[in-house]
């Protein structure tokens, strides 16, 4: 009787939610349980593994950092499951222990201890000094590299390769620490990263010896000691250290040696893309590494998943999410030291990938390749990642599903991470309230043109509605930190806002603008230094390449604000590259813009390149473009000019840029 009188409130109950403008958000609530169940069993896991390995014997291998005792722990739990598989090389997890202990011996013996043969470690004479090498970086009568100090940062200049890894661990293990340096970098970059680290060694890849030639005499000058990890180069002051470490045993190392005092104590540095100066050196700490173990269970990944990686490894998607998150579940990892769009699918189906993790326009290469054969009977579930174009999202899925695709979102150095759990195209996250119990973070309003947030009266920031971009911050707390950057304290500023919400609170500032809807779900609306602002609107280059990248004959859009001369603002440009065969609409592309964007939205100038230039990171360049603007003298790129006059896309020919500058053509 009872359970007859309560389903009429039952049934009444959506209809009151929907009134009280509830139901968009509790649709989604078992979804959100689900999550927030997996997060906290995540947490509460890692806080064990911690635990366990503050208890454990120090002169154990489980008692030392957290990639020690998690490998070592690996390699006894599951010894003979395949870690990683590396072209035709395949390495178990009893083999990555092996070589990563070796990679630590010959480190260690590089500090002037003598790990001996025993397993033990013993102190050799002038071990754990701390005096500067000499200038020339050598020592000694004969020739002997000064030692390195207990603690010293280490640079590596490599491919991803399974080499990188056995090092990066073995310098770990060795209580080093780890400084992974972009391998495009050379002259001036390349010195200047390693002078914000304060690295005192560099091992590097054979072959870039020969662009790295000129360098020599700056590396050398800075006192750095120098390995490559190929054969003797012959080089004065550079020798291998794989055959180093080859001469070493692979018994495992204390764990004392790599223990860190204090879970904030940083043990990595990864660098900034530097699309707006000089790389900055992010400082990574022991608590990150071991957050970022749970990144795959968050996920969903299974320790029985083969998971395909392709991304470089000095970023932190490649290495902290990719590996580290491997580590995490003992699962399997593809490693690729390229990605290959035409070798992709032939490689999920010859190693029977179950998860594939992406960044930026990878699955736009995918859906731009012919059909192929190999596509049609891969065993992918799951790809993971981020930077994923709601166009391409919808392409990839319609061609290659049934798969799930679980768009996130983070930075290096930040402190706050988002997961689309649910599936909802074109997100990046939800903002349910027990997520941001997890995981706290506000949207707060900015404005574009002081480049500051806004503030009330009372000078604290103001939280956006529904739909309204805003700036995606997070407490900074001792769970959350924000470590900085090596070098000055002046390379954070504008990272840390303060009085956000009330007087002496610390927020970290993303420098992102994101969209919170009326449901909850989080969407990537621009950087703040992406958005520009013209006639006196702010312009999100983002949705606006979005509008573009539905037409047909276009492959890849970016879009940028650049100055024009006697105007305002910046007046929005995109690069265009063609999808093969077609050419390109003007009339077609300038109905589509003035059908879809406001006025002050569409691009004024139009750029047509072959291929549209990215970072290695497959991060769109905008700061170099912007730079180099819209003068057909300097640019061989055919070039277009919105004229208002007649309402079209028009050549822009020396003499239309003569008369723009003069003010005669209306843009």
């Amino acid at each position: 009787m009872a359970a007859l009188l309560l389903l009429p409130l039952l049934l009444l109950l959506p209809l009151l939610l929907l009134k009280l403008h509830l139901w968009p958000q509790l649709r989604w609530l078992a979804a959100d349980l689900a999550f927030t169940v997996r997060a906290l069993r995540c947490k509460r896991a890692l806080r064990a593994r911690m635990l366990a390995a503050a208890a454990a014997d120090p002169e154990g291998p489980e008692g030392g950092c957290s990639l020690a005792w998690r490998l070592a722990q690996l390699a006894r739990q599951r010894p003979a499951h395949t870690f990683l598989i590396h072209g035709a090389r395949r390495f178990s997890y009893a083999q990555a222990e092996r070589e990563s202990n070796r990679a630590a011996r010959a480190f260690l013996r590089a500090q002037g201890w003598d790990p001996g043969r025993g397993g033990g470690v013993r102190a050799a004479g002038t071990a754990g000094s701390s005096a500067a090498p000499p200038k020339d970086g050598v020592a000694g009568d004969e020739g002997a590299m000064a030692p390195l100090a207990p603690g010293a940062t280490v640079a590596l200049l490599l491919p991803a390769s399974p080499e990188f890894l056995w090092l990066w661990f073995g310098l770990a293990k060795a209580g080093l620490c780890t400084a992974f340096v972009p391998t495009a970098l050379r002259r001036g970059p390349l010195l200047h990263c390693l002078r914000s680290c304060s690295a005192r060694a560099l091992v590097l890849a054979p072959e870039f010896l020969d662009s790295l030639e000129p360098d020599l005499p700056a590396l050398r000058a800075m006192g750095l000691r120098l390995w490559t990890t190929g054969p003797e180069t012959h080089l004065t002051g550079v020798s291998d250290f794989l055959a180093e470490a080859a001469a070493e045993i692979d018994e495992p190392l204390p764990g004392y040696l790599s223990a860190p005092q204090n879970m904030m104590d940083t043990c990595l540095y990864i660098f900034t893309s530097g699309t707006t100066g000089l790389p900055k050196a992010a400082r990574i700490s022991h608590l990150k590494i071991l957050q970022c173990q749970g990144f795959y269970q968050l996920c969903g990944v299974h320790p029985e998943d083969v998971i395909y990686l392709a991304l470089p490894l000095y970023h932190m998607s490649g290495s902290l999410l990719g590996i580290v998150g491997c580590l995490g579940i003992g699962a399997t990892v593809v490693l690729k030291s390229k990605f290959s769009a035409g070798q992709f699918w032939e490689d999920c189906q010859e190693h029977r990938v179950t998860v594939f993790q992406y960044i930026g326009e990878l699955c736009r290469y995918l859906v731009n390749q012919p059909p192929s054969k190999a596509e049609l009977g891969h065993k992918v579930r799951l790809a993971v990642g981020s930077g994923l174009r709601p166009d391409t999202w919808e392409r990839f899925v319609r061609r290659f599903g049934p798969l799930q695709v679980l768009e996130t979102y983070g930075l290096t150095e930040g402190n706050v991470a988002t997961f689309n759990y649910t599936g909802q195209r074109g997100a990046v996250g939800r903002a349910s309230w027990l997520y941001k119990h997890i995981f706290p973070f506000s949207l707060i309003r900015y404005d574009v043109a002081t480049g500051e947030p806004v503030r009330d009266a009372q000078g604290h920031c103001v939280a956006t509605s529904p739909g309204e971009p805003g700036l995606l911050v997070a407490p900074v707390s001792q769970q959350s930190p924000f470590l900085g950057y090596a070098g000055g304290p002046e390379l954070a500023w504008g990272k840390l806002l303060v009085d956000v919400f009330r007087p002496g609170d610390v927020f970290f500032n993303t420098g992102d603008l994101l969209v919170c809807d009326d449901q909850g779900f989080l969407r990537f609306h621009d950087r703040t230094g992406d958005t520009f602002r013209w006639k006196g609107e702010n312009v999100a280059t983002t949705e606006v390449a979005e509008v573009f990248e539905a037409l047909d004959f276009l492959q890849e859009v970016n879009v940028y604000g650049v100055t024009v001369p006697g105007h305002e603002g910046r007046a929005g440009m995109a690069a265009l590259a063609l999808r093969p065969p077609h050419a390109l609409d003007l009339v077609q592309l300038h109905a589509h813009v003035s059908d879809n964007l406001p006025p002050y939205a569409r691009p004024r100038f139009l750029r047509l390149q072959e291929s549209l230039a990215t970072t290695e990171t497959f991060k769109q360049q905008k700061v170099r473009m912007a730079n180099e603007g819209f003068d057909p003298s300097t640019l061989s790129d055919p070039l277009y000019v919105l004229d208002q006059a007649v309402g079209a896309y028009l050549p822009l020919t020396p003499a239309r840029y003569s008369a723009l500058l003069a003010g005669d053509l209306r843009i």
